[in-house]
């Protein structure tokens, strides 16, 4: 009874539509090859931008850079050691390197070139078709490279100039209010270079002397300035014209800037709030 119940006459059978066990796993095998070439760009951007930055391998590529005479250290003339920094900017009298790293294998950006070549051969581009398509990115942002070359170099020529120091200086005569400003100065710092290290190797010497002269944990102002120099990421010049081109919108960087600058400005000002509070009232937060 049981076995006619279930092949008899009334049994329920695949419509003429319905798809097969063979037909749903050969489905799955494509979703699932799919989604793995749709992950396999940024997984191949992991591996590569970490095995970058580890230490042994960067000084690897160096060392080829250097072996193949395309790597080398320029010592920019009419610049290198000719500007002096002079307490309390720092600790004592020091002369400014101005020394250009040029080590092409061990740079970011060629990992991310690596990426596009494999993540596009991966995914069935031919080498010509690669080509093309780097030539069209490139011709895409040439005005973005450009005011990006324009922004870093405004940013050297402020510290060059010294006018980061006086900036830095005019900040440290607010006195006990200098833990609040403190990372005004980082998102600063951001906002005119583009990067937290960078803007940390402008001013973090700085921050560490004024705190000291202010009564100020030096490592509550080293935090400060990289934490204040994060919210000034979205108002620097590079991110708004990389993130404009990324969507499409070249032309309206302006606007963009008007849109996100109180967003940045504010919490900004909430990050000095935190800080003067734990400079002052939660001391014991500070290590």
């Amino acid at each position: 009874m049981g076995a006619r119940a279930r092949h008899g006459p009334g049994a329920l059978r695949p419509g003429p539509g319905a798809a097969t066990r063979g037909e749903l796993a050969t489905t799955t095998r494509r979703i699932n090859t799919g989604t793995l070439l749709a992950w396999l760009p940024w997984i191949v951007l992991a591996v590569l931008v970490f095995m970058w930055g580890v230490p042994a391998v960067k000084t690897q590529l160096n060392e080829w850079s250097t072996q193949a005479s395309i790597g080398t250290k320029v010592h920019w003339p009419g610049l290198d050691l000719q500007v002096q920094r002079t307490p309390p900017v720092v600790a004592k009298v020091t002369n400014e390197t101005a020394v250009y790293d040029f080590f092409p294998l061990s740079a970011t950006g060629t990992a991310l070139l690596f990426t596009g070549i494999i993540s596009g051969l991966a995914l069935g581009l031919r080498p010509a078709e690669l080509a093309r398509v780097f030539a069209n990115t490139l011709y895409r942002v040439r005005w973005s490279l450009l005011t990006i070359t324009a922004m870093l170099a405004i940013g050297y020529t402020t510290r060059y100039a010294g006018l980061d120091a006086s900036m830095g200086l005019a900040f440290a005569k607010t006195g006990a209010l200098f833990a609040f400003f403190s990372p005004l100065l980082g998102w600063l710092g951001v906002a005119l270079t583009g990067s937290d290290t960078s803007s940390n190797a402008l001013f973090g010497g700085l921050q560490k002397i004024t705190a000291g002269q202010v009564g100020m944990s030096p490592v509550l102002a080293a935090a400060a300035n990289s934490s204040g120099g994060v919210m000034g990421k979205m108002i620097d010049a590079q991110s708004i014209v990389v993130g404009s081109v990324a969507t499409g919108q070249q032309g309206e960087e302006g606007s963009i800037l008007r849109y996100v600058f109180f967003h940045s400005i504010a919490l900004a000002c909430l990050i000095g709030i935190l800080v003067l509070l734990q400079a002052h009232v939660l001391a014991g937060m500070v290590p």
